[in-house]
C-alpha cells in the first residue's frame, strides 16, 4: 500500500484525489494533507482519512482544527499534528512516510514544498502549474539528480505523457547534439513564425527546422565558439505536441464584446467545473500557455514543438506527432479522476468503475486555430518562455493578482493580458539559482502587477472608464 500526501487537499484536485483514493483503498492511504483556510471542507477530509498530519494556513486556523477534531474524533482515534503556514507545507510535501505526493495547491504556495518533494525523490503527481511555469529549469534540475520522472495530472500533459509511452526514449538525454549554424539545413526562422505559423495541423510542414538557440538549454561544452552544443532531445522519435484547448466561453464571441465580459460569464466554463483562477485563466487561455510553458519543461521540447489548437468538446486531450508522420491522441470525458488515477497507478493501468468515454454521444470532433488576437494571455506565455529567465515567473504572479483583481470587479477582463504585459516589458530576465531566488521575483512581480492594477483603475484611464 502507497501512502499519500496532498498539497492543496480542498481544491478541486485534491478533492478529486481524494475521490480516487477512496475508491482504491488496498492501493492507497493518505499520510499528510495540506490546506488553506476552508475547514470545512478539510475537516471531513481528515475524519474520513486520518492523516498523520495536517497543516493549514495560519495559527489561528491550527487552533480551530484542533478544537473541531476533539469534537469530532471517534474513542481510540488518534488525532494528527497540526502544522500551519510554510513551515506545515514542507513538513506535508517532505513527510517521510508518504510514497507519493499530490502537488494541487494553487499559486507558488506549493511550490517550495513541491521542489523539496523532488528532491527527496518522492514520486510527484504534478497538477500546480506553477511548480513549473515559475521555477521549471530548478525544479526539472532536482528531478533528473533525484532520478525520478514527474507524473503530470493535467489532463493535456498526463496525455501527452500516455501517448509518449508508444515512443522510443532517449537512453543518453545528457548528451550532446551540435548544431553549426551555416551548415544547418533549411532556413532560419523568427520565433513569431515558429510559434504562430497560422496554419492548421495538417497544414504543417513535415520537417522541424534546427533548433533556434535561445530555446534550448546550452549544455557545457568546450567546443569552438561558432558551433552550439545541444542535449540530445529526450524523445528523438516526436515531431511535436499539441495540447488541445476548449476555447472557453468566448471562443466565438464578437471581440468587441470582450470590452464588457462579467465575471459571471467568464466563470461559466463550458466543459470543467474547476476553480475561480483556474477558470478565468481558460477563458483567457493564460491556462494553455502555461501548458505550453510546462510541456516544455516536462518533456524536454523545443518550445516551437508544442501547439495549441481549439477543440471545444475537450475529448481529445492531446495528440502526439512522430517524425513518420503518425499522430496518436488522447481521448477521455472530461473527468480529473481519469489522470489522477493514471499519475497515482503508474506504470500500472487499473480499471475503473466511474470514469468512461460514451461513443454514442460522440457525434463530432472540431479543431480551429488559437487566435492570439482573440487570447492575447497565449501569446505573453510564448514570449515568456521565448525569453526565459524571471519572465515565466513574473508572468504567473502578474497573471494571479490580475484574475484577482478581476474577480474582485476591480479590473475589466481584457486589463488581464494588460497588467501581465506591462510587468514583462518591466521584468529582467534573471537567472535563478535557487527557489530563494524564485520567490523574491514572484514578489517583485506581485509589486509591480499591482501597481499596474492600480493604475489602469484610476479614474480617468481607460480602463476604468470600460
Amino acid at each position: 500500500m502507497k501512502k499519500v500526501s496532498i498539497l492543496g487537499s480542498t481544491g478541486s484536485i485534491g478533492r478529486q484525489t481524494l475521490s480516487v483514493v477512496q475508491s482504491l483503498p488496498e492501493r492507497f492511504k493518505i499520510t499528510a494533507l495540506a490546506a488553506g483556510s476552508n475547514l470545512d471542507e478539510l475537516l471531513p477530509q481528515v475524519l474520513s482519512h486520518l492523516p498523520e498530519i495536517v497543516s493549514v494556513a495560519t495559527p489561528e486556523l491550527a487552533d480551530q482544527l484542533s478544537r473541531r477534531l476533539a469534537a469530532g474524533l471517534k474513542p481510540g482515534q488518534l488525532a494528527p499534528k497540526i502544522h500551519h503556514g510554510r513551515e506545515g507545507m514542507l513538513a506535508v510535501g517532505t513527510h517521510p512516510n508518504a510514497d507519493i505526493v499530490v502537488s494541487a495547491a494553487v499559486g507558488v504556495v506549493g511550490l517550495e514544498a513541491t521542489y523539496e518533494a523532488v528532491k527527496l525523490g518522492r514520486s510527484v503527481a504534478l497538477s500546480n502549474k506553477e511548480v513549473l511555469v515559475a521555477a521549471g529549469e530548478l525544479v526539472m534540475a532536482a528531478a533528473a539528480k533525484s532520478g525520478r520522472e514527474l507524473l503530470p495530472v493535467d489532463s493535456e500533459h498526463n496525455a501527452v505523457h500516455q501517448c509518449l509511452r508508444a515512443s522510443r526514449r532517449s537512453s543518453s538525454p545528457q548528451s550532446a547534439t551540435t548544431w553549426n549554424k551555416p551548415e544547418s539545413a533549411g532556413r532560419s526562422f523568427a520565433p513569431e513564425e515558429m510559434f504562430f505559423p497560422g496554419n492548421p495541423i495538417s497544414e504543417f510542414a513535415p520537417a522541424i527546422p534546427p533548433p533556434d538557440p535561445r530555446l534550448l538549454h546550452r549544455a557545457p561544452s568546450p567546443g569552438p565558439e561558432s558551433a552550439a552544443t545541444y542535449r540530445a532531445p529526450l524523445y528523438p522519435e516526436v515531431r511535436r505536441l499539441v495540447l488541445t484547448a476548449s476555447g472557453g466561453p468566448f471562443r466565438k464571441a464578437p471581440l468587441a464584446q470582450l470590452a464588457h465580459v462579467t465575471v459571471e460569464q467568464a466563470l461559466a466554463h463550458p466543459n470543467w467545473r474547476m476553480g475561480n483562477r483556474i477558470t478565468i485563466d481558460s477563458a483567457t487561455m493564460m491556462n494553455k500557455g502555461f501548458e505550453v510553458i510546462e510541456a516544455h519543461w516536462l518533456f524536454d521540447m523545443r518550445p516551437d514543438q508544442i501547439e495549441v489548437i481549439i477543440h471545444p468538446q475537450s475529448t481529445v486531450h492531446s495528440f502526439v506527432e512522430f517524425a513518420d508522420g503518425a499522430v496518436l491522441a488522447q481521448l477521455a470525458p472530461p473527468d480529473m479522476r481519469m489522470p489522477i488515477q493514471y499519475a497515482l497507478t503508474y506504470p500500472d493501468r487499473l480499471a475503473s468503475n466511474t470514469v468512461e468515454l460514451d461513443w454514442t454521444k460522440l457525434r463530432r470532433l472540431d479543431f480551429e486555430k488559437a487566435s492570439t488576437r482573440r487570447f492575447p494571455c497565449l501569446r505573453l506565455a510564448r514570449e515568456a518562455l521565448v525569453k526565459g529567465g524571471a519572465l515565466p515567473c513574473a508572468l504567473n504572479a502578474a497573471d494571479e493578482v490580475a484574475v484577482a483583481a478581476f474577480l474582485e470587479h476591480r479590473l475589466p477582463f481584457l486589463g488581464i493580458p494588460e497588467v501581465i504585459e506591462s510587468v514583462l516589458a518591466r521584468t529582467p530576465r534573471t537567472r535563478f539559482s535557487s527557489i530563494d531566488d524564485v520567490l523574491s521575483a514572484d514578489a517583485e512581480a506581485r509589486r509591480l502587477a499591482n501597481e499596474e492594477v492600480a493604475r489602469l483603475c484610476q479614474p480617468g484611464s481607460v480602463a476604468a472608464g470600460r
